[in-house]
């Protein structure tokens, strides 16, 4: 089939594994599951530990922000090589429920032992490195766990339960931030001596993400090995992988360049996450307390929002979402960089909250309407490697902009040049989807 023939983005009948949506229980779990894990994003790596790590470990803030930034410039690499590995061998071999349970508790690990990182600078190279580990592990997990979403819904039900999902993450965090408060911050149950109170946060979070996860690792929907295919190898594996990339460039040149558009825009938003709290304490002088209230707000919002928009993901088509969420955030991200007021700051930062998760969620569920049967770990393997393989792009540009402009706060334009990219990148798949849905 030549690729002009392909079915686009535009064309979502590819259809998912589940006939009808699985039981409510099912479909429970899997939401836990986000709520779990994202105590990592919200806790560990956007408004806590990362600034406990970039203010008390580091000597300075922007030595601080450059080794964070680095590492995980590093963790980037190794997801662009291992997830879409592991999405071939869940594929072929199966078992992805059990998969996803290892990878799920190796996260929870990583976040544990984040409790030995004293406030020592000789504790710097230990801290980013095993907060990079855990990076790659919830990636590699958010393969399985994207997956299962072809098992649980349907075409019709894609953008509303993938919302329900990214929403319970944020409220999930949003409740443990709040946790982390009031325990380890504001009257501390722990000694604050040595940062213990704040190392503290590392075991809550470990303990927080291996107990709700729990229940998908029990219930969730369960592969067989693949009929027909060849035993699982390494090379075998990126064999195949290069002959799926080859075959989407002859024949799905629109699902390639979604891979390379939303690669793109959500390292972009991820950076937005990542980058917030030590843009908070580094540039406008966020306590760790005033740290948290913004993160409580942030994800109040962003869980609220996602969950809503995902209705108009099902109603108005995932492209209209990813536009104007990317446009709006960067608009309020430039707002961030001209001001120095800290309520001109809160107001853009929740503003920006507000599309980040829309935004991830309905690049999830426009994915979820390309994959066919029996590929869904594969494509979102493929989608957490193009995500990856260009990860080094919001972190390297956040980077070189503090250089050039001798400040932090100057990163913010970095990460505002890496989401202009990537929204001009996906403008002309909208464009497509808007005139196939107008000749209709």
């Amino acid at each position: 089939m030549d690729h002009d023939d392909a079915p686009s983005p535009a064309e979502p009948e590819a259809p998912g594994l589940a006939h009808e949506p699985a039981p409510r229980r099912v479909v429970r779990a899997w939401g836990l599951w986000d709520w779990g894990q994202q105590t990592f994003n919200t806790v560990m790596l956007t408004f806590v530990f990362s600034v406990y790590i970039t203010d008390g470990i580091a000597a300075d803030v922007d030595s601080g922000s450059a080794a964070f930034s680095s590492a995980q410039t590093i963790a980037g690499i190794a997801i662009a090589l291992l997830c879409p590995l592991m999405g071939v061998a869940a594929d072929r071999v199966g078992h992805r429920r059990r998969l996803l349970a290892v990878f799920t508790m190796l996260l929870a690990a990583s976040m544990a032992l984040l409790f030995l990182a004293e406030p020592e600078e000789s504790w710097l190279l230990f801290a980013v490195t095993m907060m990079a580990l855990a990076s790659v592990f919830s990636e590699i997990a958010g393969v399985f766990y994207n997956g299962m979403l072809l098992q649980i819904a349907t075409p019709a039900t894609f953008g509303r339960i993938s919302g329900m999902g990214w929403g319970l993450g944020y409220l999930g965090g949003l409740v443990a931030l709040v946790a982390c408060l009031f325990l380890f911050v504001l009257d501390p149950v722990v000694p604050e001596t040595d940062a213990l109170n704040l190392r503290a946060v590392a075991l809550f979070c470990a303990a927080w993400t291996a107990i709700f996860c729990l229940p998908l690792l029990i219930v969730g929907p369960d592969t067989p090995p693949a009929p027909g295919t060849e035993k699982f190898t390494v090379v075998g594996a990126y064999r195949d992988i290069g002959r799926r990339i080859a075959s989407l460039w002859r024949t799905q040149r629109s699902l390639l360049h979604f891979f390379v558009a939303s690669a793109i825009y959500r390292d972009a938003l991820g950076a937005v996450f990542a980058f917030a709290g030590i843009i908070a304490a580094g540039s406008f002088g966020f306590s760790t307390q005033e740290v948290i209230y913004l993160g409580i707000a942030a994800n109040l919002v962003a869980g609220a929002s996602t969950w809503l928009l995902g209705r108009l993901d099902d109603r108005l088509g995932p492209h209209r979402l990813i536009i104007w969420g990317l446009a709006v955030m960067i608009v309020a991200a430039i707002a961030v960089f001209a001001t120095t007021s800290s309520a001109v700051f809160w107001a853009a930062a929740i503003i920006i909250s507000a599309c980040v998760g829309p935004v991830q969620s309905a690049s999830r569920s426009l994915l979820a309407r390309l994959t066919p049967h029996g590929s869904e770990n594969e494509n979102f393997g493929l989608y957490a490697t193009a995500g990856r393989a260009v990860s080094f792009l919001a972190p390297f540009a956040f980077t070189v902009a503090i250089g050039i402009g001798g400040a932090q706060k100057a990163g913010i334009l970095g990460i505002v040049a890496v989401a202009l990219l990537g929204l001009a990148t996906f403008w002309p798949l909208a464009r497509r989807a808007a005139a196939a849905r107008a000749g209709r």
